[in-house]
């Protein structure tokens, strides 16, 4: 029995993730960002990580012909950028301070963290394309993630427990 994209959607939703802004320049130097919930670790030897994004969106293009990207992993106050860069205003970066990376590519200021990479491999993935990234420098600083699940954002702010 087929599933129906509704239900795909509403299942996976109740999966939390964090929520990062992706950051390239395209081949005309022109500064690219998107909100992007579909990251993860891929290896620790060497380190890779990926990228999921949708084959419409705005900034895929500038991805693939990127040679580095950047990873920035939100902070639970940065919601008003997570949706700045989720939205399809063309002049994304206005407001955002940052500073350049690898390649000249934005490092987004205020992240609890970010990964400039360099573009290892792109894979077809569906509706989307995979990006796989070997993580060249990072950046780290104290606090809590963003957080995204259900359609809603959220903060963590309990105390780890330990069992």
């Amino acid at each position: 029995m087929a599933i129906s994209n509704d239900e795909f959607r509403a299942a996976l939703s109740r999966f939390p993730s964090g929520v990062t802004v992706v950051t390239t320049k395209d081949a005309d130097g022109r500064l690219h960002g998107i909100t992007v919930s579909a990251f993860c670790s891929l290896s620790l030897e060497p380190p890779l990580i990926l990228i999921c994004v949708e084959k419409i969106a705005g900034s895929h293009y500038a991805l693939c012909e990127s040679k580095a990207f950047v990873v920035n992993i939100l902070n639970s106050q940065q919601i008003g950028l997570s949706e700045q860069f989720a939205s399809p205003d063309p002049d994304k970066f206005d407001g955002v301070s940052f500073r350049t990376g690898i390649d000249g590519v934005p490092v987004i200021d205020g992240v609890v963290a970010s990964l400039e990479c360099r573009l290892k491999r792109i894979c077809d993935g569906g509706d989307h394309t995979i990006f796989i990234g070997e993580v060249k420098n990072v950046s780290i600083i104290d606090g809590y993630p963003l957080v995204y699940s259900q359609s809603t954002y959220w903060t963590i702010s309990e105390t780890p427990q330990d069992f």
